[in-house]
């Protein structure tokens, strides 16, 4: 396995988890029992690639081809639903605001390290020089997954109310194309991780959020 392979690989095994861990963590809030929590893990983690390989013409998509990411999602969930079932006060109490500040960093490392992933992988196909298709499928990689989750959990979609989500996904999608055709590919998925993490944190920290109209009642 050469250096790149080696690091993209890191990047997806990292992104898998925390992608995982994410959509657990819904699953359990909801309510639902470990074979939910299991599909809803799954889906966050895997389902951005599936939507991205589709579209891209590569089927059966790589979650059929390859099944160490869905085993490594499931295997995540399941143990987020054990920590969850033994230590139900960890979202309780006082600790709801760690489990927030958890769910956020999964989220975030997920959506920066399947953004550059989704670059990553239209390149190697062959759409360099097309970089709205690329800051495309980056963006759909990065936020697919999170989108699927949100609609079987029958909750608002992440991407539409909270802080700065997608925005952050096709911003840093953008500097990974565009970093991609001066330097290495290492370097322009690390930078464009980087940057769609550190958006994140200054949207979060900040309470960065797009316009919207508010409804009665709202301040």
């Amino acid at each position: 396995m050469d250096y790149q392979s080696l690091v993209t690989f890191i990047m997806e095994v990292v992104g898998t988890i925390a992608f995982a861990a994410s959509g657990a963590l819904v699953g359990v809030e909801r309510g639902m029992d470990i074979f939910g929590v299991s599909v809803l893990g799954v889906v966050t983690a895997v389902g951005g690639g599936t939507v991205r390989d589709i579209v891209l013409g590569l089927v059966p998509p790589g979650m059929f081809r390859d099944p160490r990411y869905t085993l490594m999602a499931t295997i995540t969930s399941c143990i987020v639903f054990g920590l969850m079932y033994w230590k139900r006060e960890i979202m309780e109490g006082k600790n709801r605001l760690t489990y927030d500040r958890v769910m956020l960093v999964m989220d975030t490392i997920g959506l920066g390290v399947f953004t550059v992933m989704g670059v990553d992988q239209g390149i190697r196909q062959g759409y360099m020089g097309n970089d709205f298709f690329l800051v495309f499928l980056g963006t759909m990689t990065g936020v697919g997954g999170g989108l699927l989750r949100d609609m079987m959990a029958g909750v608002p979609p992440y991407i539409f109310v909270r802080h700065i989500y997608a925005c952050a996904s096709i911003v840093g999608a953008l500097v990974c194309v565009k970093l991609y055709q001066f330097t290495g590919a290492v370097e322009a998925m690390v930078v464009g991780t980087i940057v769609v993490v550190v958006i994140r944190y200054l949207a979060a920290h900040y309470r960065w959020n797009l316009p919207k109209v508010k409804r009665a009642g709202e301040d």
